[in-house]
């Protein structure tokens, strides 16, 4: 069993490209990929994460005293207009040190007074975008997002103080702080790092943004959702330093009546684009982050509640949320206040920063790693109806030099099982009883990252 954490071999594997044939340099890498992904740059990014930079962020954040959607805008020190202009101005300063390397712009769109009963007058929500073009797949993108807006217990007051460091300070200085460390790189996919607002009047940012990708005709390959990420100690008395939740829904909203139907028959029933990105974020940390603890929820959100991802999901594009384990409801959603010894309010003092380092790290190896790697397999056909075998077929991927054949147990949530296949679009699993088992595949690049898997789509006779 090879060292999942010996990220040489990949220099080696590529040294010998130098002497060696092609077919002894695969062989080498298909030992190399059956077991880890191992790319020593990862490791790199994990260590670049600066927890002194994401303390500061967000204390720059809360500092704003309320980022509420309807907020002052004309401010340069209070309100969500001052807030933005500087995650911009953030945005800027590291394009301006990687060479320019960040698109960095406004996405707005004006939300009319009533639109719902949080929306008290009119107010253009203003997203804050800062795009990282991939060098072979421009029009391909991961996202990552942030919330800039804030709340306090009253959802339509927006003069008072509201902090939001926790909910969502921390997961914009999150991906604020991904961007730097990830401009010092570049990937064949392109990346998006995204402060949303208007999350907390109804989901407006990623309602306008994922609109905004359908109208330029934007090839999303998902959007990783960061909504708290910097809490430790629940509510409930838990201090957990290590875990963190990723919610996925099981199959796209946007799913016809004829894919409805074949699920029936031929299974799927958790197996969509955003739980398959779930499972990838899943994989990845366990590989590079072994210390860190995912926990794959099977729900769109928490229990009758939403996030920034969900209009993605409203759109079919695949997008799952990344979030703290532990919530502590007197901190969030809270007017500040103290009330029988219990300090109530989402305030600066109560965000972990060495854990907010953590899930920014995830987030960022896992951008990395879809960044790097080639697009998911399209039209995956599966057969071995009333055989003794599984086959599988899928289309040729540009910029994949191998292909991994995933499978695992009915009533698992993770993929188990792989067989790496160099040599075709084809596999015949042997002794792999089709009724058993699910099936999937997944696009392996030269360095060793892998696509998201897709699942089955047409059954092959």
């Amino acid at each position: 069993m090879l060292n999942t954490h010996t990220p040489t071999l990949f220099r080696a594997i590529k040294r010998l490209t130098t002497t060696l044939g092609f077919m002894v340099v695969i062989l080498l890498f298909s030992v190399a990929t059956v077991n880890a992904q191992t790319d020593e740059r990862i490791y790199e990014i994990i260590d670049a994460v600066s927890e002194d930079r994401l303390r500061a962020d967000v204390k720059k954040l809360a500092d704003f005293g309320t980022r509420h959607t309807l907020s002052d805008t004309v401010s340069n020190t209070r309100g969500i207009g001052a807030a933005r202009r500087w995650i911009k101005s953030e945005f800027e300063k590291t394009s301006q040190n990687c060479n320019n390397c960040l698109d960095v712009f406004y996405q707005s769109n004006l939300v009319k007074k009533g639109d719902n009963n949080r929306i008290t007058k009119d107010v253009m929500v203003v997203n804050v975008l800062a795009v990282q073009k991939g060098t072979k797949y421009p029009n391909r993108y991961v996202i990552m997002s942030g919330d800039i807006d804030s709340r306090i217990s009253d959802p339509n007051n927006y003069t008072d103080d509201a902090p939001g460091a926790n909910d969502n300070a921390s997961g914009m200085a999150g991906t604020m702080e991904a961007a730097r460390v990830l401009s010092k790189y570049s990937f064949e996919n392109s990346i998006i790092y995204v402060g949303l607002s208007g999350e907390e009047q109804g989901l407006y940012g990623g309602k306008g943004l994922a609109a905004h990708a359908k109208e330029k005709g934007w090839e999303i390959i998902g959007i990783m959702n960061n909504d708290m990420i910097g809490n430790i100690e629940g509510v409930d008395g838990v201090i957990d330093n290590r875990t963190f939740r990723i919610f996925s829904e099981p199959v796209p909203p946007t799913e016809t009546e004829q894919q409805r139907r074949a699920r029936r028959f031929y299974g799927g029933e958790v197996d969509g684009i955003s739980r398959q990105l779930a499972r990838f974020i899943y994989k990845t940390t366990q590989d590079y982050m072994p210390e860190m603890n995912p926990m794959m929820v099977y729900r769109l959100d928490r229990f009758g509640r939403g996030g920034h991802h969900r209009p993605f999901n409203d759109a079919g594009f695949a997008g799952i949320r990344i979030m703290e384990a532990h919530e502590n409801y007197t901190q969030q959603h809270q007017d500040i206040r103290t009330e029988n010894g219990i300090n109530y309010g989402d305030t600066f003092e109560h965000v972990n920063f060495p854990y907010n380092a953590k899930l920014t790290a995830v987030n960022a190896i896992n951008l990395a790693s879809i960044a790097w790697a080639p697009p998911t397999p399209k039209n995956v056909g599966i057969g071995g109806i009333v055989e003794a075998n599984a086959r599988l077929q899928w289309d040729a991927v540009d910029g994949a030099v191998a292909y991994k054949v995933y499978w695992r147990d009915t009533t698992s949530p993770t993929w188990d099982n792989a067989r790496l296949i160099t040599d075709g679009t084809s596999a015949t699993l042997k002794g792999i009883v089709i009724d058993n088992f699910f099936f999937g595949v997944a696009a392996v690049g030269k360095d060793g990252h892998e696509s998201p898997v897709a699942f089955p789509s047409q059954i092959i006779r």
